[in-house]
């Protein structure tokens, strides 16, 4: 008889969720993640266009005779590509990437590609991950992104710093897109943690475009290198949106909406300072650039405009119900959207004839406003209590944040390198190399399987 009764109330409970999830859902929008954002200008967002076609030229197997190109052409110059690698280069363990020295923009470029559905070994690196399986810098990563970084730099450990250090003019970027944006974004993080692999390279040099990320690393992460790491994401993109683990939206591919309902209807009902407060969950990388070109409950596409912050909470948590998610992930929509804008920002800037002079003060009031700004995030970071949320050192590392004995509220404190606790120690090249690989038969490194 109790179980009987307690049908309704079951059920009552199960439409009133549903209710809730409709209606939160049905009226979000993605130009509502970033609505209170301000506007990006054209000397930051500049690289975007010509990274997002770097990557599109990783698609092609011959540069001197390429079988498509994207409107603009990809501007690469086939004698400035360094070496490209191919899946049977990395034998699956990466995706295929190229190394590209980029004179006219001083740059040094490592591109790599997204996911392909027809190969095996790029599912593998997304289901190589549980919640929580790897622990990096104080914070958790995707276990087969990370796998895939580190096997990207340890082949082409040699390469990127004879670069860096024949022009040390010249930045560092590392850029993918979908998978391979992850893939970047770890890869920059082991970088950091590791600069004296490409002979001390200078913290400010290295930079990371993240274009569609996935969600790869836990907030702490996401916000501490917002200074170096950057994420592209157009409208209404699915990837940086999605909370769920990775594997299982690809275990359950053939049943993505279905997944994707189910995933957004849960967390749609958890609270917003619980998602914070677990260490474990995986948010989109760095500092966002947010696309937005359609409006709520209106016709067509709107001229792009970009809009950008490094936020702490309210970042691409709830899944917009769109009929373009997908298409907003492809990258060929983002290069040519983002085009689109950037053409937008630097007609604005000739109607508005700012000078040579003015255009440099602009830069670095940028550079300022981007610092005060992360510095901002780290303290909005701290307030909401997010695990091991706290200022960088002055040089660049992180250390576990040291525990106060008389502070009773969780908070760090600010400006000051926080000590290491006793005992631990950062792990070092040697070490993280031995730990994620094997030797084979013939003496070559491969990965480690889980």
């Amino acid at each position: 008889m109790s179980i009987i009764c307690g049908l309704p109330l079951l059920e009552c409970v199960y439409c009133l969720a549903c209710a809730r999830w409709a209606w939160k859902r049905l009226l979000h929008t993605g130009s509502h993640d970033s609505e209170n954002w301000g506007v990006a200008t054209a000397e930051e967002f500049e690289p975007v266009p010509r990274l997002c076609r770097m990557i599109l030229a990783v698609y092609e197997d011959d540069l001197r005779h390429p079988i498509w190109d994207p409107p603009g052409g990809y501007g690469i110059n086939p004698d400035c590509v360094i070496l490209r690698r191919t899946y049977e280069d990395t034998r699956g363990h990466a995706p295929p990437y190229l190394i590209y020295l980029d004179h006219d923009n001083a740059d040094i470029v490592l591109a790599i590609r997204g996911l392909n559905l027809a190969k095996e070994s790029d599912y593998a690196v997304l289901l190589d991950n549980k919640l929580g399986q790897k622990k990096f810098d104080g914070g958790y990563v995707h276990n087969g992104l990370l796998k895939a970084a580190v096997c990207v730099l340890d082949a082409e450990c040699e390469v990127l710093r004879e670069l860096v250090e024949k022009y040390p003019n010249y930045t560092l970027t590392f850029s993918g897109h979908s998978l391979g944006s992850g893939v970047a974004a770890l890869l920059t993080m082991v970088v950091v943690h590791n600069r004296d692999k490409l002979g001390n390279i200078d913290r400010k040099r290295i930079r990371c475009y993240a274009i569609a990320p996935a969600r790869c690393m836990s907030l702490n992460l996401a916000v501490r290198y917002a200074d170096v790491i950057n994420s592209v994401v157009l409208q209404d993109d699915f990837l940086p949106r999605t909370a769920t683990p990775l594997q299982d939206i690809f275990k359950s591919l053939f049943c993505l909406p279905c997944l994707l309902c189910l995933r957004c209807m849960r967390d749609t009902c958890i609270p917003e300072e619980q998602k914070l407060k677990d260490p474990r969950r995986l948010y989109a990388p760095g500092r966002l650039y947010h696309i937005v070109e359609r409006k709520p409950f209106r016709m067509g596409k709107f001229p792009p405009v970009v809009r950008t912050a490094v936020p702490v909470d309210g970042r691409f948590e709830h899944i917009v119900l769109s009929c373009n998610v997908t298409s907003d992930h492809a990258i060929i929509w983002i290069q040519r959207e983002a085009q689109r804008a950037l053409d937008l920002m630097l007609e604005k800037d000739r109607i508005m004839e700012i000078p040579a002079k003015q255009r440099m003060e602009r830069q670095q009031t940028l550079e300022r406003e981007h610092s005060q700004e992360y510095k901002a995030a780290l303290k909005r970071a701290v307030t909401l209590a997010v695990p091991h949320a706290y200022s960088p050192s002055s040089y660049g590392t992180f250390d576990e944040q040291h525990e106060n004995p008389s502070s009773t509220s969780g908070e760090a404190s600010l400006g000051t390198p926080s000590p290491p606790r006793k005992g631990r120690r950062r792990e070092s090249w040697d070490e993280l190399i031995e730990r994620l690989f094997d030797k084979d038969e013939s003496g070559h490194m491969v990965l480690r399987k889980s």
